[in-house]
This record gives structure tokens, C-alpha cells and sequence, in this order.
């Protein structure tokens, strides 16, 4: 059934959080921060027996300099620069398994697929730590470090994900003039911080973002991962203000209204785990042109292999045809 507000509402859903009048020299400061204490990109090719697509074990230096570890896939014998696309993976999902995820590289991108530090091990296998800071936590990642924005998670697993977008333009292989970020849920969430804080990113496929909207998401589900923070404040009673202040910060909402990149969106409105709420407030707030994919009856998954097809059009338009146009500036509603 339906989750959240009706589809007329949610059309005209622009959200409750608030924007931190700090937040553009928060980010501007810890991004300047983590590439003042980087390190030359490690690039190792992996052998898997593939015929037609090369891989390579990727590591880069993330927040504070901490090695993140990611997965390349190129199309083997590639004789020029390619347009690239940098993955962003869904919450307790790692980077997964060399042999996974072969559709980027095969439709002819050089495909940059993250690790997500501290998780990868839910669904997705991953290698990569989290050396952050401790304190009291519900299980799962979602209140690490809640307390304070500077200790937040997402603090350190946003400013990883710009970096891998500064790591892939430094390649050889990759063009680094066409550039696009893409992920699903919390992938979909880091898509939308890299759009809006990374040089050079051309595009932005955001499939049912998590952590937009996150006051009225937290209330409006109960299901995990939004659960997490639900549960925190029903111990810490008293933590109500400073848990939503350090949200704000990493809110894909305050994300999208500085994201002037096309962006391609998708929603499902039987979703229980990304309020669809969530994401028309982000797509009404984008600051550059939308595409949004409507999926009726779908859940989380949304539009599983036909949200591909499309994000796959949609890059090849912005990264890969000379002639490609904007995407129109009004939300196109499909699915």
C-alpha cells in the first residue's frame, strides 16, 4: 500500500529541515581538511578471468586520509580517456565482489564502484574501516557519532565519497571532463553530496535517495535504517535538538539546493524504508534540471532493472553523446 502522503501532496512536498547557515563552510572545511591529508591513488589490476572487461583494486585516501578501497571496471582494450561513472553503494553494502555489478563497464564507462567504510556486511561484502569516533550507539551506523556533527558518520562517509570523485578524475583511464555519480538509497544520498560538493561532476543519478528530508522521515517510518535515530531519542530523551542539528548537515535536501547538475531521480510509493516524502522534497529543491521516475507499486527496490535502463539513457546523454541537451527544468514524471 501506499506509505506517505498522497501523490498529489507529495508533487508539492518541499520538507521540514531546516538549512544550517554554517553548512556551506562546514562542508568547504572538512573536504579541505581530508585533501590536504591525501595520497597518490593505489591502482592494482585484478586478475578474474573476464575476456572483455578489465578490474582493478582501487585505493584512495578518504576522510582524514584514511584508505578507502573501491573496485574499477573498464571495458578491456579501451584506447582513450573514458567518461566515468563513480558508485555509491545502498546501507550495509560494501563494494561487493570484483565479478558483480559488469553493466557500466560492458556499456563502455570506466566504472568506479566504492566501498562504504564500517559496513559490507549486510548484503554486499566490503574491506573498508571506519577508524571514527566511538560513543553510545543503536546497532548500525545511523547514530555513530550522532552527538556532534564533526563525529557524525556521514560526515566521514560523504567527504569519502567526493574523494573517490577526486581520485577517479586523477586516472589516466578516466575522462576526467565526464564525470557522473550514481547510487541507490544511501548510495542515492552520497550521489546527491558528491553532485552538489565534487569538481567536476557532470551528472547525478540519485535512484530513491535515503537521508533526504530526515525530521519527517524519522517519524513517518518505521522501518530501519530511519529506525536507528527513532530509537536513540526514545533513550536519550533529551538529545531531540542536537540529533537534528547534526542531521541537517548531511540532509540530502540542503544537498539537492546546491546540486546545479542534471540530475535523474527515481520514487516508489509503496517504499517503507525511503519515505517518498523524502524525495520529492530533494527533487524540489534540486537547483539544476530533474528527471524523476514515478513507481506506483513498487517498494525500496523501485524500478530494479528499468531504473537502469533509464539511468543508462540518461548517461549516455550527458556524458557520451555530443549533441546532448539539459534535462528539462520541471520534474518528468514516469514509470
Amino acid at each position: 500500500m501506499y506509505t506517505d502522503l498522497s501523490e498529489a501532496q507529495l508533487r508539492d512536498h518541499r520538507g521540514v529541515v531546516t538549512d544550517p547557515g554554517d553548512f556551506d563552510d562546514f562542508w568547504a572545511g572538512t573536504l579541505a581538511e581530508a585533501r590536504a591529508a591525501g595520497w597518490p591513488v593505489r591502482v592494482e589490476p585484478v586478475s578474474t578471468g573476464l575476456t572483455s572487461i578489465d578490474v582493478f583494486d582501487v585505493t584512495f585516501a578518504g576522510f582524514a586520509g584514511h584508505p578507502v578501497r573501491a573496485w574499477l571496471r573498464m571495458p578491456r582494450g579501451a584506447g582513450a580517456a573514458l567518461p566515468t561513472l563513480v558508485q555509491y553503494v545502498g546501507y550495509g553494502g560494501g563494494r561487493g565482489h570484483p565479478l558483480e555489478n559488469l553493466l557500466w563497464a560492458s556499456a563502455g564507462f570506466a566504472h568506479l564502484q566504492m566501498d562504504t567504510r564500517g559496513q559490507g556486511s549486510g548484503w554486499s561484502r566490503g574491506v573498508t574501516g571506519d577508524p571514527g569516533v566511538a560513543g553510545p550507539e543503536v546497532p548500525g551506523v545511523m547514530t555513530r557519532g550522532i552527538a556532534d556533527r564533526h563525529t557524525y558518520y556521514y560526515r566521514r562517509l560523504i567527504t569519502d565519497a567526493v574523494r573517490a570523485v577526486d581520485a577517479a578524475r586523477t586516472l589516466p583511464m578516466v575522462d576526467p571532463t565526464r564525470v557522473a555519480v550514481f547510487g541507490q538509497s544511501q548510495g542515492g544520498a552520497l550521489a546527491l553530496a558528491a553532485g552538489a560538493l565534487a569538481p567536476g561532476v557532470r551528472a547525478v543519478v540519485a535512484l530513491v535517495p535515503f537521508l533526504c528530508d530526515i525530521p519527517r522521515s524519522v517519524v513517518v517510518t518505521d522501518a530501519r535504517p530511519f529506525r536507528e535515530i527513532r530509537d536513540y531519542l526514545a533513550i536519550h530523551r533529551d538529545a531531540e535538538d542536537q540529533v537534528l542539528t547534526t542531521l541537517a548537515y548531511v540532509d540530502g535536501v540542503n544537498f539537492a539546493r546546491r546540486c546545479q547538475r542534471p540530475a535523474r531521480y527515481s520514487v516508489a510509493l509503496m517504499d517503507d524504508i525511503v519515505p517518498p516524502s523524502g524525495v520529492y522534497a530533494a527533487v524540489n529543491a534540486h537547483a539544476g534540471p530533474t528527471e524523476l521516475a514515478v513507481w506506483r507499486y513498487n517498494g525500496h527496490e523501485a524500478g530494479g532493472i528499468d531504473d537502469d535502463e533509464a539511468a543508462l539513457r540518461f548517461l549516455r546523454g550527458h556524458l557520451v553523446d555530443d549533441d546532448a541537451g539539459a534535462v528539462g527544468g520541471d520534474p518528468v514524471v514516469a514509470g
